[in-house]
C-alpha cells in the first residue's frame, strides 16, 4: 500500500518525465529541421510554406538564434493568447468545445478541493480510527474518510479525547453530508451553465457556417426492393412525389470496398517505388535490387524499379476494370442513398420525420459530412446490423470480463505482501526502501497505462464491425464503450481487487457481518492507487503527448526515403486529431475519481487539479499548432459528455451513501437518497431543454439561411455543387473529369419521371403500362 513516501517518489520520477518531455519539444520544435513535425497546421492551411529560418544552409537545420532558447517556453502563453472565436475559426468547433472540457475539469474542481481542504481534510486528520483499527492502511490514508470513527465506537477502548470526539461524531458525518450536497449543487450549476453555453455556439455555428454538401442532403437506407425498377430510379420515384418541391438530386450508394482495397494497395506500390527511385538517383552508380520473397528475405532477385512500376501498372488495370464492374452491376448497388434538397429546410423535413407507414422502410437521416462518411460500412446491409450489433455485445462483455485478470495483476504489485510471499527470494531487493517506493508508488500506474494501450484501437475495431457509417458515430460509440470498460475495469475493478489483496488477512478471519465494513473503509484508501495512475498517465502522457516522438521520427524517416517533391514532404506529415475516442474516456475517468473521492479522500483532487491545468494548455497548442481535424461534427458529442459527468455523479452519490451505511451513520445516510433524485431531475431538465440542438436542426433556423443565401446568390447552381459530393472517392476523379456544368438544368424546372412501375392511384407520374402522362405539378 502506497505511503506518503511512495508517492512522493512517483510525483518525483513522473515530474522529472514531464519536464524532460516538455523541455525535450521546447528544443526541438525551435530547430527549422522539425517544422513541419510541430506546426504542420499552418503548412496545411498554406499558411506557413517553409521554414522561418534563413541564411546559411546549416541554418536550414539547426537554430543559431540563441535568443529563442531563451524564450523556449513561450509557447504556453502563445497556446492560450487566441480567442475561442478564432479558435473555432481555425480549428472547428469540435476542437474549441473538447477543449471546455477540460475548463470544466477546472471549475469543478478548484473550488471544490478548496472547500475540501478547508473542511473536511480538519475533519478527517483529527480522528483515530485507523490507529485503533487492524486494518492495513498508510500515514496519507489519515486523510480520508476511513479514518473517521463508526456511528458507535464500541468496539475500542478510548481515551478521554476520543471519547469527547465520539459525542461529535454524529455532526462529523453531517459535515460530510453537506459537502455532498454543496459539490452536487456546484456541479449542476457549472454543467448547466456550459450546456447552454455550448448549445448557444453550435447553433451560432451551424448559422455563420458556409455552405456544405451535408445541409442539404440525406442519406435514405433500407430502401425497400422493387421489381420494376431499380434502386435509383425507385429513390428518384419516390422522393420527387413526395417530395416535389424540394428533391434536387440523389447518389446511390454502391458497394466499391474492393477498388478501394486496390487503391490502398497501389499506394503502397508507390511508395515502394519513390523509395528505390530516390535512392538510385542519389547514387546512380549503384543500380538497387530486392528479393521478392517474404520481406525479401529469399525469392527471385529482381530490378525493384521495374517490378514495382509493373506491379502498379497492373493494379491500374485492375482498379479500372473493378471499377467500371461497380458502376455497371447492380448487384454492387446497395439500397441506400444520399438525396440532397434545394434548400436546407426540405433536407431538415426529411431527415427529421418518417417517410412511409412502415417505419422500418426508407429510414431518413442527416447526411454526415463527405469527409466524415466511413465508406467501407455504407456497403453492409441495413438487415444484418442488429445480429452484428449483438455480436459485438456478447465480445465486448467477454472483453471486460476477462480483462479483470490484468487488473488483478496490476492490484497484486501494489501490494508488497502479496509479490514476497509469490517471490520470496526477491524480498531483500523489495525491502529497499527506494525500490520498494517505486513499485508501490509508480509501478502499478504505468503496468496499467501498458495494459491499456491497444485497448482504444480494439474497441475501435469492434464499432467499425456494428457498422456506423460515420467516423464521427465510430468515434463516439468507441467513446462509450471506453468509458464503461474504465468504469467496470479500473474503477470498479480497481477497487475490488485491490481491496481484497490489502485486506485478504482481515476477510479471512473476521465475520461476514464485518466484511461490508471493512470494505466501506478500505475504498477511500484505493485513492493512492489511483493518484499514481493519475500521475503516470494525466502528468507524464500528456507531456508525452507535446513532444510527437513517433510522428518525429515517421517524418525524418519517410523524408529521407520517400520525400522527392513538396507534395510528398506534406505526406509525410502526420498532424493526427485529437482523439475523441481515447481522450473523452480518459477525461471522464478523472471527472469519476474526483467526484468520487472529493467527499471521501479530498487529498486526490490536487494530482486531478494539475492534469486538467496541463492538458488543456497542451492540447490547446495542438489544435492550434498540429491537430488537423479529420471531420466537423459542430459538437454532436456534447450531450454523451454531459451525460457522463452526471453519471459520474450519481455513482459518487451512490458509493458515499454505501459507505455511510457502513459507518453507521443511521441519521445522515437516508438523508442522501435525495441527491441521486434530484441529479436524475437535473439531468432530465437539461435533456429536454438543451439537448433538442444537439440532435435536430430547427426549421426556422434552416429558412433564415435558405433566404440569406437566396438574397446574396440569387444565381447559385446548387445541383452542380451537390452532383459529385457523396460519391465514393474511388469513382469521384472520374466523375470530375466527365462532369459538364452546362449541361445542367434549371433546378426549377418541373421533372417528368417515366417509370416501369404499374400505374397506381396516388402516384402522379407517368407509367409505360397505362399509357398516361401526367406532369408533376
Amino acid at each position: 500500500m502506497a505511503t506518503l513516501g511512495d508517492i512522493g517518489v512517483a510525483a518525483t520520477i513522473n515530474i522529472l518525465s514531464a519536464f524532460a518531455f516538455l523541455s525535450a519539444f521546447a528544443f526541438l520544435r525551435i530547430q527549422p529541421i522539425n517544422d513541419r513535425v510541430y506546426f504542420p497546421k499552418w503548412y496545411l492551411k498554406g499558411l506557413r510554406s517553409r521554414s522561418l529560418h534563413t541564411g546559411a544552409f546549416v541554418s536550414k537545420f539547426v537554430n543559431f538564434d540563441f535568443r529563442s532558447y531563451l524564450r523556449f517556453l513561450n509557447w504556453m502563453p502563445a497556446a492560450l493568447q487566441m480567442p475561442e472565436p478564432e479558435l473555432i475559426e481555425h480549428g472547428g468547433l469540435d476542437s474549441a468545445v473538447y477543449l471546455r472540457i477540460y475548463l470544466i475539469g477546472l471549475k469543478i474542481f478548484i473550488p471544490i478541493a478548496c472547500l475540501a481542504f478547508a473542511v473536511i481534510v480538519p475533519v478527517n486528520w483529527t480522528n483515530k480510527t485507523l490507529e485503533h483499527s487492524k486494518l492495513k492502511y498508510s500515514n496519507i490514508d489519515l486523510l480520508s474518510i476511513s479514518n473517521v470513527p463508526l456511528g458507535s465506537n464500541r468496539h475500542y477502548k478510548l481515551s478521554v479525547k476520543a471519547k469527547a470526539l465520539q459525542a461529535l461524531n454524529g455532526q462529523i458525518f453531517w459535515i460530510h453530508l453537506v459537502m455532498a450536497y454543496t459539490f452536487t449543487f456546484w456541479t449542476c450549476y457549472v454543467l448547466k451553465r456550459e450546456y447552454e453555453i455550448v448549445a448557444a455556439m453550435r447553433l451560432h455555428f451551424l448559422a455563420s457556417e458556409h455552405r456544405q454538401p451535408d445541409q442539404f442532403t440525406v442519406l435514405v437506407r433500407n430502401v425497400p426492393p422493387d421489381p420494376d425498377e431499380s434502386v435509383t430510379q425507385l429513390v428518384e420515384h419516390f422522393f420527387l412525389v413526395n417530395h416535389p418541391d424540394h428533391y434536387l438530386t440523389h447518389q446511390v450508394v454502391s458497394n466499391a470496398n474492393k477498388p478501394s482495397e486496390l487503391v490502398n494497395k497501389k499506394k503502397k506500390m508507390q511508395n515502394w517505388l519513390d523509395f528505390y527511385q530516390l535512392k538510385y538517383s542519389r547514387n546512380p552508380s549503384q543500380k538497387p535490387s530486392m528479393k521478392t520473397g517474404f520481406l525479401g528475405l529469399w525469392g527471385e532477385t529482381v530490378d525493384p524499379i521495374d517490378f514495382y512500376t509493373s506491379k502498379i501498372e497492373t493494379l491500374k488495370k485492375e482498379i479500372s476494370l473493378e471499377r467500371d464492374k461497380v458502376m455497371c452491376s447492380s448487384k454492387s448497388v446497395i439500397p441506400a442513398a444520399f438525396v440532397s434538397f434545394k434548400t436546407r429546410w426540405g433536407a431538415a423535413v426529411c431527415a427529421q420525420t418518417q417517410q412511409t407507414r412502415n417505419p422500418t422502410l426508407w429510414l431518413t437521416d442527416w447526411a454526415p459530412e463527405p469527409r466524415d462518411v466511413y465508406w467501407d460500412n455504407l456497403a453492409i446491409p441495413f438487415v444484418s446490423l442488429t445480429i452484428r450489433r449483438l455480436i459485438i455485445f456478447v465480445a465486448y462483455f467477454f472483453l471486460t470480463t476477462f480483462f479483470m485478470i490484468p487488473i488483478a495483476i496490476v492490484q497484486s504489485l501494489a501490494n508488497i505482501e502479496g509479490i514476497e510471499k509469490a517471490l520470496p527470494f526477491l524480498k531483500p531487493i523489495i525491502e529497499v526502501k527506494v525500490i520498494k517506493s517505486f513499485i508501490q508508488g509508480f509501478l502499478p500506474g504505468i503496468a496499467l497505462k501498458i495494459f491499456l494501450i491497444f485497448l482504444p484501437d480494439i474497441l475501435m475495431l469492434m464499432s467499425k464491425f456494428e457498422g456506423f457509417i460515420s467516423r464521427a458515430a465510430l468515434g463516439r460509440r468507441s467513446a462509450t464503450r471506453y468509458y464503461i470498460f474504465q468504469f467496470i475495469n479500473v474503477f470498479l475493478g480497481s477497487i475490488i481487487t485491490g481491496t481484497a489483496f490489502q485486506q485478504l488477512d482481515n476477510f479471512m478471519h473476521q465475520s461476514a457481518n464485518d466484511i461490508p465494513k471493512t470494505i466501506g473503509i478500505s475504498i477511500p484508501m484505493k485513492a493512492t492507487f489511483f493518484i499514481t495512475y493519475i500521475m503516470v498517465d494525466g502528468w507524464a502522457g500528456v507531456a508525452g503527448e507535446i513532444l510527437r516522438l513517433k510522428p518525429l521520427i515517421v517524418y525524418h524517416l519517410k523524408n529521407f526515403f520517400l520525400v522527392k517533391t513538396e507534395n510528398d514532404r506534406e505526406e509525410a506529415m502526420d498532424p493526427g486529431a485529437i482523439g475523441f475516442n481515447t481522450g473523452e474516456p480518459q477525461i471522464q475517468l478523472y471527472f469519476l475519481l474526483g467526484l468520487v473521492y472529493a467527499v471521501v479522500a479530498p487529498f486526490l483532487l490536487p494530482f486531478i487539479i494539475v492534469f486538467f491545468a496541463l492538458a488543456f494548455v497542451v492540447y490547446r497548442h495542438q489544435v492550434i499548432n498540429v491537430y488537423n481535424q479529420e471531420y466537423e461534427s459542430a459538437a454532436a458529442f456534447w450531450p454523451d459528455v454531459h451525460g457522463r459527468i452526471i453519471t459520474a455523479l450519481i455513482v459518487s452519490q451512490l458509493l458515499l451513501m454505501g459507505l455511510l451505511s457502513t459507518k453507521e451513520a443511521a441519521q445522515s445516510t437516508p438523508l442522501l437518497i435525495t441527491l441521486p433524485m434530484l441529479t436524475i431531475w437535473f439531468h432530465r431538465f437539461c435533456k429536454g431543454r438543451y439537448e433538442p440542438a444537439f440532435v435536430r436542426y430547427p426549421l426556422q433556423e434552416a429558412m433564415m439561411k435558405d433566404t440569406l443565401e437566396r438574397a446574396r446568390e440569387p444565381n447559385l447552381n446548387l445541383k452542380s455543387f451537390l452532383q459529385i459530393a457523396y460519391i465514393h472517392p474511388v469513382f469521384k476523379e472520374v466523375e470530375e473529369s466527365e462532369s459538364d456544368p452546362a449541361s445542367e438544368e434549371s433546378d426549377q424546372e418541373p421533372v417528368l419521371i417515366p417509370t416501369k412501375r404499374q400505374s397506381r392511384m396516388n402516384t402522379p407520374l407517368p407509367s409505360k403500362h397505362s399509357g398516361s402522362m401526367t406532369s408533376l405539378g
